[in-house]
């Protein structure tokens, strides 16, 4: 039987509530309730939206009221989006003789550890999908702004001409022109590597476009943008487990291993500067010591983890 639009509504409004704490972890609980039906996902957004104006309009400075200590009146059943503004008040505020209203921590934080994965979607329907070892910070106000502090994610936006998704990566931003793209940020490096749509790199300084099948690299205080070229369809392959390299250093395969695996890996010195191209296939499977024939070097154990040495 069809769910009525009270109780979407009533569970729209429960997991805006519930997605405010810092410390959720239910992200496999959430992702299945917005997919379980499309009124699902056009509630909680509309929730979400509702709920932002009104904590910009708590926050907004205004004269202190005068409490008085009555008992609260009984107030007749209305739809749960007639009475978001009260339930989100009273969620806020807290009253010590005079009302203080305690607003939200603005920017949070979505970390996966290493070997695992997670999917974030945001109240203006975008979602972002982050490998093993990334940690994200995102903004409850603003859900057009995130940044990328450290790791591997791929952000696939919902398009708005009048309002821009925008990620940071360091000192460096990115907005979307109607995109899906991977984002890696790692020992002082962004990449960028767009399957859909396009990115403007620094539309403020360098305004470098990249479409669909383009990526750049850049170092940290490098003025050196690298451009090149990639397969749509390669793009956040990592999802599927499949880790395509095109020259990358052993280095960084083995960052990109860590964050996969789960599992430690460095290269030695002698390798850490040689190039590799090729496709490392994975799956669930993690045994690093399998990738020593197409890597060309010897996987060796150290302590809990592995190290790529020459042979």
């Amino acid at each position: 039987m069809p769910e009525d639009r009270m109780t979407i509504e009533d569970e729209a409004l429960d997991w805006v509530i519930r997605l405010r704490d810092p410390g959720f972890a239910n992200w496999e609980e959430f992702e299945a309730w917005m997919s379980a039906a499309p009124d699902h996902a056009d509630a909680y957004h509309a929730m979400a939206i509702a709920d932002q104006d009104i904590a910009e309009i708590l926050a907004t400075p205004g004269p202190k009221p005068l409490i008085v200590n009555t008992p609260a009146p009984v107030m007749p059943r209305r739809s749960r989006r007639g009475w978001l503004g009260g339930a989100v008040a009273a969620s806020l505020a807290v009253v010590t003789g005079y009302a203080v209203v305690s607003t939200r921590a603005d920017p949070y934080q979505v970390e996966t550890q290493p070997g695992e994965r997670r999917s974030v979607t945001l109240a203006d329907g975008s979602t972002i999908a982050l490998n093993g070892g990334t940690r994200l910070t995102l903004d409850r106000r603003d859900p057009r702004i995130a940044t990328l502090d450290r790791g591997e994610a791929v952000f696939t936006v919902a398009h708005d001409d009048a309002d821009p998704f925008e990620v940071r990566v360091g000192d460096d931003r990115l907005v979307d022109v109607g995109t899906r793209f991977n984002v890696v940020r790692a020992d002082g490096r962004t990449e960028v590597q767009v399957a859909e749509g396009a990115v403007v790199y620094n539309p403020r300084a360098e305004a470098v476009r990249l479409d669909a099948g383009h990526s750049l690299r850049v170092m940290d205080g490098d003025a050196a943008v690298q451009l090149g070229a990639v397969a749509p369809g390669d793009v956040a392959s990592w999802r599927e487990g499949r880790l395509i390299y095109d020259g990358q250093t052993m280095t960084e395969v083995a960052a990109q291993l860590t964050r996969y695996t789960g599992q430690t890996v460095r290269a030695a010195p002698e390798v850490a500067e040689r190039r590799f191209r090729g496709i490392l296939s994975l799956g669930d499977r993690n045994d690093v010591a399998d990738l020593a024939p197409i890597l060309g070097v010897k996987v060796r154990r150290s302590g809990s983890g592995w190290v790529l040495a020459p042979l």
